[in-house]
């Protein structure tokens, strides 16, 4: 069933507070909600049973940040999702429902000015901010779900987690995460050199730039969803987060070594990341680093195509 702006509006205005406590958050849902969450193949599989959904927004940093747990009855642990750019929640179902049929509570949100949650469309001043709201959803959650904790992110989920480890200091973000896997990480995008040189002519004269939808899965009918189904997309790509990701791309090689146990999975056939450049930077910054290279998968590795992704959620076990 389809959903339009409007009713998505209405579900972005009307989300409650969440506290983590499942004694004080509700699983009930308005009838918006339902049919987000059913448009979105949110809603949980018959096989999944004795799982309670909350979903509502958590204040940060300015934002009211979209956010949804997932708790089973007797969780192994806690499963953190961070989505990329252009992307939200409610595209990362099969992802969380892999997650949970291993027996993991799920916590999952839309990063400032994606998917339900508020900010400025598609754009962030630093992902200094990415990090900060994702390690106060980190605080918040501290009593309340269970450990250990792990993280899986896509794209710039994936950098966001890259810094959050390696900034990880007791006087800036303190790590809980017992364990971490990003996927297709964005450290450098594919063509960058090219993309700078147009970067410095443009950014005088535009401040947001039409996006081009691109294939970046071999799962046809996610990409036909992606441009014609999904509301909650952009058609434009601002200044502000190409200068923002560029001041990220510069960070990355002053951050310090890390020997974090990182999982980094990253299909070969990807035309969005410069992936064998971004490993071999990865490979200098851990030590105790475990890639795992898809054959034929592209960028988008929670929604490619059956085969390739049960690949990749056989990795994340």
């Amino acid at each position: 069933m389809s959903i339009t702006p409007e009713q998505l509006d209405k579900v972005r205005r009307e989300l409650r507070p969440l506290v983590f406590d499942f004694s004080q958050d509700s699983t009930v849902k308005t009838a918006e909600e339902a049919l987000y969450l059913n448009h979105y193949s949110l809603d949980l599989p018959a096989e999944l049973t004795d799982i309670s959904h909350y979903l509502g927004y958590l204040p940060s940093s300015g934002f009211k940040l979209a956010t949804h747990y997932w708790l089973p009855e007797n969780p192994r642990g806690t499963y953190f999702v961070v989505h990329g750019y252009f992307d939200h929640i409610g595209l990362y179902g099969q992802l969380i429902h892999h997650l949970l049929s291993l027996n993991y509570a799920v916590v999952a949100f839309d990063l400032p000015g994606h998917g339900l949650s508020s900010g400025e469309r598609v754009t962030i001043e630093s992902f200094d901010h990415y990090v900060d709201v994702f390690s106060d959803l980190l605080h918040r959650c501290h009593s309340h779900l269970p450990k250990p904790w792990k993280a899986v992110g896509q794209s710039t989920g994936g950098a966001i987690l890259l810094k959050y480890i390696l900034a990880a200091k007791p006087h800036h973000y303190q790590n809980d995460l017992a364990d971490i896997t990003v996927l297709a990480p964005l450290i450098h995008p594919r063509g960058w050199k090219k993309s700078q040189k147009t970067y410095k002519f443009l950014h005088r004269f535009l401040k947001k730039i039409r996006r081009k939808f691109r294939s970046n899965t071999a799962n046809e009918e996610f990409n036909h969803f992606l441009e014609n189904d999904d509301p909650l997309q952009e058609n434009y790509i601002p200044m502000e987060w190409i200068a923002s990701m560029k001041r990220w791309t510069e960070e990355f090689s002053a951050l310090p070594p890390s020997d974090y146990p990182l999982m980094v999975i990253q299909g070969n056939c990807d035309m969005t990341v410069a992936w064998q450049h971004n490993t071999d930077e990865l490979r200098k910054k851990f030590c105790h680093l475990t890639l795992e290279v898809i054959a034929g998968a592209q960028h988008h590795l929670v929604n490619e195509e059956q085969q390739l992704r049960n690949k990749v959620f056989k990795i994340i076990n």
